[in-house]
């Protein structure tokens, strides 16, 4: 009974042993690899320093040691601000993933709209605008816009009182009158027959309307 505990024991124990032993095992390799590494890279290190070297003397350019010390402490020093501007640069990028479709949908709208106004002339008509302005640089001088400044508000108004619904019926009847005169078949009046035709209603009803007219006119004035 006590050689068989005593074969258990040993068979436990050297289980424990094939454990530590493989853990020493992995222990190496994992050392080796660090070394191998720390041993690449210094390789690379000291080529990329021999490199520096070669290329500051090739440029002429002279490194000071207490510069390259402060730049060291100030690269420390600023770790966080490093890392607030790394984290803005992500939450920037995720933006953008976020905003892409977004954007994209605005500017596939606007091309459309773009298209739908080419295509009712909007363009075409800022051209002839374009025109337009560009006749009156050319004809007009900065005082002629200086004068038509100064005047603008009585244009205005003028243009405001002709196009009253009243002033608009008159003036259209005028126009359709005289269109519709044979200016070249009028025949001439001597003084007697104008003096006969100014008794009719109707060129009296005129001699009316054009005297209060005058005087109206002449009360405006005077105020």
């Amino acid at each position: 009974m006590n050689d068989t505990n005593m074969l258990t024991r040993m068979d436990a124990l050297e289980q424990k042993l094939d454990l530590v032993l493989e853990y020493v095992n992995q222990q190496r390799l994992k050392s080796e690899v660090v070394e191998d590494l720390v041993s690449d890279v210094a390789i690379i290190g000291k080529d990329f320093y021999n490199y520096s070297v070669a290329e500051l003397e090739k440029h002429a350019v002279e490194l000071d040691p207490d510069e390259l010390k402060q730049l060291t402490i100030n690269l420390v020093k600023n770790v966080k601000n490093f890392n607030e501007i790394l984290g803005l640069l992500e939450s920037m990028m995720d933006l953008k993933k976020d905003a892409g479709p977004i954007v994209n949908e605005m500017i596939i709208e606007f091309t459309k709209n773009l298209h739908s106004m080419e295509q009712k002339g909007y363009f075409e008509f800022a051209r002839e605008i374009g025109t337009v302005i560009d006749n009156i640089i050319t004809n007009f001088s900065a005082e002629d816009i200086r004068q038509l400044a100064d005047n603008i508000v009585l244009m205005l108004q003028t243009v405001k009182n002709l196009t009253q619904p009243e002033m608009l019926v008159a003036v259209n009847n005028a126009v359709k009158v005289y269109g519709s005169m044979q200016t070249g078949d009028i025949e001439p009046y001597s003084l007697w027959k104008l003096l006969r035709e100014m008794r009719s209603p109707e060129m009296k009803s005129v001699l009316g309307f054009m005297v209060a007219f005058m005087k109206n006119l002449s009360k405006q004035n005077s105020n």
